[in-house]
Order: structure tokens, then C-alpha cells, then sequence
């Protein structure tokens, strides 16, 4: 079942570059925001499953590592 989202105080520059971009995608105003939505949608799940990740992964090796180890050990993994 769809829900309806309304949002209040949308700066006239705000709109307006919005509905631009729906335009130029030929899309209307509502089907472009739903499509970006969608879009933010996911991308807040993927950050919430790697923060999950993340946790898991520091209670595994029991502390916390620091974003230095992190990118170290990816690169290393690839090769780099």
C-alpha cells in the first residue's frame, strides 16, 4: 500500500531546481521525487548494513579499528 509524503517550506530555488530536473528527465515533478526517494532509501540501508557490519566486526576482534587498519587491510586484500 503507498503512503503520501507532504513537505512544507520548500524554498522557491529548492523547487525549482527540482522541477527542472524532473523536466529535463521528462518526468513529472511527483514521479522524479518518488524515484529520489526511492534512491535515499537504499542508500540509508546500505549505510545502516555497514555500520552493522562494522559492529560485527570490531566485536569479533574485540575493540575498535581505526579507519587507517581498515583501508590498509583493503587494499592489501586487493593487492594494491
Amino acid at each position: 500500500m503507498s503512503r503520501v509524503i507532504q513537505i512544507r517550506d520548500v524554498p522557491d530555488d529548492v523547487h525549482d531546481a527540482l522541477a527542472g530536473a524532473a523536466e529535463a528527465q521528462g518526468l513529472s515533478l511527483t514521479r522524479y521525487m518518488l524515484r529520489e526517494l526511492e534512491h535515499l532509501a537504499k542508500r540509508s540501508q546500505v549505510v545502516h548494513e555497514n555500520a552493522a557490519t562494522i559492529r560485527h566486526a570490531q566485536a569479533e576482534v574485540r575493540g575498535r579499528v581505526d579507519r587507517s587498519t581498515i583501508l590498509a587491510t583493503l587494499r592489501e586484500g586487493r593487492g594494491d
